[in-house]
This record gives structure tokens, sequence and C-alpha cells, in this order.
């Protein structure tokens, strides 16, 4: 709470500045005074305050390193503070600049007259012969400047006519005065507000955010005409049985065969039952009627082609020795393969291929395989690396193949931990650890590595994750979070994980609450978390939240309410990582293959012609056993997830 209202005053802080500088005299009196009547803190434009003092910290750091001659330091805090446009245009500032570079030069003579320090003289002589030739050399046809650029060849500028004023204590101080207020002027913190400033930086972002917004409606909107499509095309088939059979009845009455009451009773039950299903007797022959069923009977389906087979030996030869660029455009091969093969047969021939195969190494022998790619110095291999393993978590037998690589789980944690923040490698390490957290044992390596401690120091900055980043380190966390280990995890810093929670409920995103609320409920099971959100008044946080228009997400809000009321214990927890949650479901997504930065030259193989030109083999393609799909277990209607699930999985949940 206390969070909420401190939000409160810095925004109300915020429009008292922007009134003020639009000069808003009157209305600026007017909404102090009624602030005050409402009893409403508004706080003071700390921003410009923080600007203010860091400006002078930087002028202050300046001065000192002029006065104490530290040519280094000081020029390391001039290229990064005063601007490039500043420094490259302004010819003040380019002759301030050239006149330091002769303060610090001469700065041992100066600093040492009896016995001058004549090494580190020359050492800086060599630096201002440097400055001359390079970013000093647009001055050498000023007359102001030309006779300096002999002070390299004078041996005793202390006495030369032209350079001897350089050692006189006036022109330090009329030196460090005009450095002084060149800083002050360029230094000097912008006056626009910061309302202003956060609409400037955010408008671009708000329409991008609109556009998503209206995507995500459009989409609900796809999903809701295609069911209503369904019901009307199974109601039409429903129709069309019952118009068969009625013809097939006239045809009947003419050979003087009655209609029973019973008959039409059953027809009549069967057109006005809202839970229509498609009846009558495909089997039995007919004349008007067997044309009518013939318009409504399904189109035997195609025979799927099966994609050639490849030569694996060869490809995971080259996948280890080939150069970066042909071990990305494998890397991006295999993946599309996988990804735009057909769902059903192809494609899993296609997986059982690369797993019987053991495409990633898993029983290899060798002491390089293609995982270690993940290493690779290379960020375009590192990249497309990820992407292909992403894949393989897409699917079931993908999960239980890459849950059997030891190595796997460490690869993709340190990667998660060394790669920058916003590249797609990382994006794609977190989504495969995601998909992988559906597996019990996979679960424990994870906790065990403390990636619940990462995914909370990651959620702190939430505004600087892409949606779909935050989607899956929430749906993560919560995975983890219903173990009882993952759980003690987060008991031990109790009051961080509560507080990173409960600011993701007030998260723009809405798509995580469903995620955030389930690692919540399942966190306060935990008696020591339950008592540390007690101390923050974690309740009435909750009921901040619990007046929004989604009922659902309200009376998940009640059950975490009811749960950080309870007095049970946490149950004890099967050991037993064979007992696998995984629900066997493919979660092969579109984005899989979007934002590709490896695009083929001219004249260059990629995708499916790299792999049957170079690498065909053998036809060995064989029929496999369709694996019959685990359902995916209900939630309770109401409650928050109880099970580990993925972000695809959830939302063609909770659309159904």
């Amino acid at each position: 709470m206390g969070d909420i209202l401190a939000t409160e005053a810095d925004l109300l802080g915020m429009i008292t500045e922007y009134l003020k500088f639009g000069e808003f005299e009157e209305t600026v009196q007017i909404f102090d005074k009624e602030c005050r009547s409402k009893g409403k803190l508004v706080s003071k434009p700390r921003g410009s305050a923080l600007r203010d003092s860091k400006t002078r910290v930087i002028q202050e750091d300046l001065l000192s390193s002029f006065d104490d001659g530290d040519q280094k330091v000081f020029f390391e805090l001039w290229k990064e503070n005063i601007p490039s446009e500043v420094k490259d245009l302004d010819s003040e500032a380019q002759g301030l600049e050239f006149y330091l570079h002769v303060h610090f030069t001469i700065f041992p003579l100066r600093s040492h007259p009896v016995r001058q320090d004549r090494t580190e003289f020359e050492e800086r002589i060599s630096l201002f012969k440097q400055y001359l030739e390079t970013r000093g050399a647009a001055l050498s046809q000023n007359t102001e400047f030309l006779p300096f650029y002999a002070l390299p060849f004078v041996p005793s500028p202390a006495v030369h006519p032209s350079f001897k004023d350089l050692f006189k204590d006036t022109w330090i101080q009329q030196l460090k005065s005009r450095l002084d207020r060149f800083l002050t002027v360029t230094l000097k913190p912008s006056k626009i507000p910061r309302l202003m400033t956060l609409y400037v930086s955010f408008s671009f972002f708000y329409v991008i955010q609109q556009l998503q917004l209206q995507l995500a409606e459009s989409d609900r909107r796809v999903s809701s005409y295609l069911r209503k499509f369904n019901k009307m095309q199974a109601d039409y088939h429903n129709l069309i049985g019952i118009t068969a059979e009625l013809v097939d009845s006239l045809e009947a009455t003419i050979s003087g065969k009655m209609i029973s009451p019973e008959y039409l009773q059953s027809v009549y039950a069967r057109l006005f039952n809202n839970q229509m299903r498609q009846s009558g007797d495909f089997t039995r022959p007919g004349t008007a009627s067997s044309m009518l069923r013939a318009s409504i009977a399904p189109p035997r389906p195609k025979e799927v082609p099966m994609l050639p087979s490849l030569d694996y030996e060869k490809l995971k030869k080259d996948l280890i020795d080939g150069s970066d660029r042909l071990k990305s455009l494998l890397l991006q091969a295999l993946r599309w393969r996988l990804t735009r093969s057909l769902p059903g047969e192809q494609r899993e021939t296609v997986l059982q291929a690369y797993i019987s195969n053991d495409l990633l190494g898993r029983y290899s022998t060798q002491q390089k395989t293609a995982l270690l790619l993940m290493r690779s110095p290379n960020e375009i291999v590192r990249q497309y690396m990820a992407r292909l393993i992403n894949s393989f978590a897409s699917l079931a037998e993908g999960r239980v193949y890459l849950s059997q690589i030891p190595i796997l789980l460490k690869l993709l944690m340190d990667s998660l931990r060394k790669e920058e923040k916003d590249s797609l490698t990382r994006e794609n390490v977190l989504v495969s650890l995601q998909k992988l957290s559906l597996r019990r044992s996979q679960q424990t390596v994870m906790i065990a590595d403390d990636l619940i401690g990462w995914l909370i120091d990651e959620l702190q900055d939430s505004d600087c994750l892409s949606d779909y980043t935050l989607d899956y380190s929430a749906a993560l966390l919560m995975n983890l979070c219903l173990r009882t280990k993952g759980k003690k995890k987060c008991a031990e810093n109790a009051k961080l994980v509560l507080k990173v929670l409960t600011d993701l409920l007030g998260h723009e995103n809405h798509e995580i609450r469903p995620y955030v609320n389930g690692a919540l409920y399942s966190i306060l099971s935990i008696p020591s978390v339950r008592q540390e959100a007690k101390e923050m008044s974690v309740e009435e946080i909750l009921r901040c939240y619990n007046k929004e228009k989604n009922q659902d997400l309200n009376r998940q809000i009640e059950f975490i309410i009811k749960q950080l009321n309870s007095d049970e214990e946490e149950g004890p927890e099967s050991d037993d990582e064979d007992e696998e949650d995984d629900n066997d479901e493919d979660l092969l997504e579109t984005d899989l293959n979007r934002e590709e930065v490896l695009q083929p030259e001219h004249g260059e193989l990629s995708g499916e012609s790299l792999l049957t030109t170079e690498y065909l083999g053998i036809m060995t393609n064989m029929a496999k056993a369709k694996r019959r799909s685990t359902p995916l277990p209900q939630p309770h209607v109401d409650g928050p997830l109880q099970r580990p699930v993925t972000p695809s999985s959830h939302r063609n949940l909770t659309t159904r």
C-alpha cells in the first residue's frame, strides 16, 4: 500500500511541475489547495534534483582532475559527459579542449619547478603529439593555436618566450574559470518537466502497445468467430442428415409405408436439441438421400509425403567442424524442417529422425557435440543453436529427448546469465527452460541452480522486458514455485519475492496474472512466507487488485487471500523424479521463426535445399506409431494454477 501512495505523490508532483513550467499560476494554487484539503501528498521534483546533484558531482570531478593534473581521468570524464555534437562542432569547446591538452602536457614541469619530472613530461609530450595529429589537426590553420604545434620540440618550455606565460598562476586560473563556465552551461540539466519527458519518451511505445492490444483483440474475435463457425457447420451437417432421412421417409410413403408418431417425435427432438450432432444412417442406400449425404461426406485425407532422409553423420560432423556460417545455415535448415513440416505424421517422422540419429549428441562418446555450439564465440551460431533447442522443447517427444542430456541445463543456464539482456539468444534459452520446466526432473535441477533467484532479480525490472519474455519468465517462476523445494527457496528471501510478485500484479501485461497468482498461492503454503506477507500487508495490496472486471482473476485473488489467512502446514512432496508433470502437449509457436537475422547470399543454398542437396541420405523413413496425447489436467475453474504450464498451452486452455 505504501508503494501505491508513493506513486500517487510522485504523479501529483509531476503534474504540479508541469503546471509551473506552463505558467498556469492560478491553476497551480487551486491544485495545491485541493491536494491539501484531500490530504494528498505531493512530492518534490526529485528527478531534477537528482540530475542537478549528478551534474554537480561530474563538474567537481572534472575540476578536481584539472587541479591534480590527472589527464587520464579528466579526459575519460570529458569523453563520457560532454555531448559529441558539442565536442566536434562547437568552436569554443574545441579551443578549450586544445588548451586543456596544453595544460596537462606541461603540468609535470609546473608541479616540480626545481626538479622537473622529465620522464613524465616526455610521456605527456608523446600524448600531445598524438592529439595534434588527430583531433587537434583541425585547429592547425588557426593562428591562435599555431605556435603550440612547436611545443613538443622545445626542450625547456618554461623559459621559452612563446610559452613562459603558460607557467604563470594567472594563466592557470583563467583557464580553470573558462572550464568552469563551459561545464556549467554544457552540463546544465534540462528544465523540461518530467511529465513532458515521459510523454515524449513513451508516445511511440504507446502507439505500439495500442497496436498490440488491437491485434490481441482481433485474435480473440477470430477465435470467437471460428467457434461460432464450427457450431454452425455442425448444425448444418445435422440438418442435412435429418433432411436425408425425411426424404427416405417420403419415398417410403409412396410404397404405402406409414410414418409413426414416434419417428416424428425423434426428428423434432433432434432438430431442437441445443447439443445437435450429425445423425443419419450413412450406410443405407437411397436416391435423393444418398446425394444429400454425399454432399457432407468428409473428403478423403490426402497422403502426406515424407521428407527425404538425411546423412546425419555428415550433418553432425559439419555442425562441429564447419565454418560459423555453415553451422548457422545448418541449424536454421534443421529448425525449419521441424517447424515447417505438416503437423501429424510428417512432423513426428522428422523429430523421430533427429532423435534416433542423436542429432544433439545424447549418446555420443565424442567430447565435441552440436550442443556445445551454445558456447560458440559467434553470436549467430549461439542464437540459432538456442532456436533449435527451443523447437525441440516445443514438442513432447523433444522434451523427453532433451531431458536425457545431462549437460543441457547447465549450458542453457550459463547462457541465460551471460547473454545480453535483449538478445534473441537469451530469449530462446529462457523459453526453452520454461518448456522444459514442465518436467519434474528438470525443475529439480533448475531449483538447485538457483534459477528462482535469477528470475526474481530479472522480474524486479519488469518494465525493461518484452511481453514475450515477461510471459515466459513469470510462467517459469510459477512452475518452479509449485515444487516444495521451490517454495523453500522462495522462503529464504520471502520479502523480496513477495514484493516482486505483488508489483507484477499491477503490470499492464495482464497475460502474466494467472502465473503470478499461481506462484503467490503456492509459496503462501509456507508458514514463514505467510508471516512475512502479513507483516508486509499483502492482503491489503491484493484487495486493491480485487476490483477488476475479470471475475476469474478476482476469484483467484480470493483463493490467495484465503491461503494467506490459513493455518495449514505444507504437506510432504514425493521425491520420485519419474512422476513427470509433462502433459505430452506440443507447444510449437509461430514465434520460433521470427526475426531471422541470417539471410542467404546470392546463389547460396539454405533451408531444405541445403539439406537435400548436400546432405541427402538413404531413404529410411518408417511409419511411426502415433503418440497418444495425455489430456491436459483441467485446473480448478476459479482457483490459481496448480499444475506446470507454458504460456502457449495456458492460452489454448483458456480459449477452449
